[in-house]
């Protein structure tokens, strides 16, 4: 099953979403505006989460009217309406979720939803969660060893530490090899690298690491 959560942020940011509807097991929840957005793209979302303070009457309306299951909460909580989607996603215990519709605009949101991929309770070794727009996917991940495959549009890839620090970390396969370095934060060493191979490798000891995929 792979779970897909439609934010809020600006439109010109969210790439096709089409190819994500194709084959079976694939979820759909709109966060706020968001469910907006996947009923006006023809696509029902299966849950709604969000206090819906940035949808007008009209909207709100076709909301209730389509979807079955909307979770709506007062604007003064503790939680995004973001994050209240994807704890739920996490709990279903998925392979994939996929975020849309949370870059762009303001840049508070955006820190926010990178920040929450890199939650401790959020770092699943078997779920793999990515932040996906008309530019970018970002995955932030635990230690260990991972496999990246070339993509058609994703030219450059960069790694940037979200905790202080990231030790031991060994890149194979890519352009700018590394073996065994620690990246402190703030580093730009690990900004642009290029596979050269069909697939490239990149594993580290300790700390908290962020992927981004990303073309020009």
């Amino acid at each position: 099953m792979n779970i897909n959560i439609l934010g809020g942020g600006p439109e010109e940011f969210i790439p096709d979403l089409k190819k994500y509807q194709e084959g079976e097991g694939e979820v759909w929840i709109g966060v706020d505006h968001g469910v907006f957005r996947l009923l006006r793209r023809g696509i029902t979302p299966d849950m709604a989460f969000g206090d819906f303070d940035s949808v007008n009457e009209d909207e709100w309306k076709l909301i209730e009217e389509k979807v079955k299951q909307i979770n709506r909460f007062m604007p003064e909580k503790n939680e995004t309406d973001m994050e209240l989607a994807l704890n739920w996603a996490i709990g279903k215990s998925p392979e994939t979720i996929r975020i849309f519709g949370a870059t762009g605009g303001r840049i508070d949101h955006f820190l926010a939803n990178i920040q929450l991929l890199g939650k401790k309770e959020n770092l699943h070794p078997d779920i793999e969660i990515e932040i996906i727009d008309i530019q970018n996917h970002v995955q932030i991940v635990p230690p260990g060893e991972y496999t990246l495959a070339e993509k058609k549009k994703s030219k450059y890839v960069s790694f940037l530490p979200l905790s202080a620090g990231v030790e031991g970390l060994t890149l194979q396969g890519f352009k700018y090899p590394l073996e065994n370095r620690n990246i402190t934060l703030g580093s730009t060493l690990c900004i642009s690298n290029e596979l050269i191979q069909p697939t490239g490798t990149f594993s580290f000891l300790s700390g908290i690491l962020m992927v981004i995929r990303s073309h020009d």
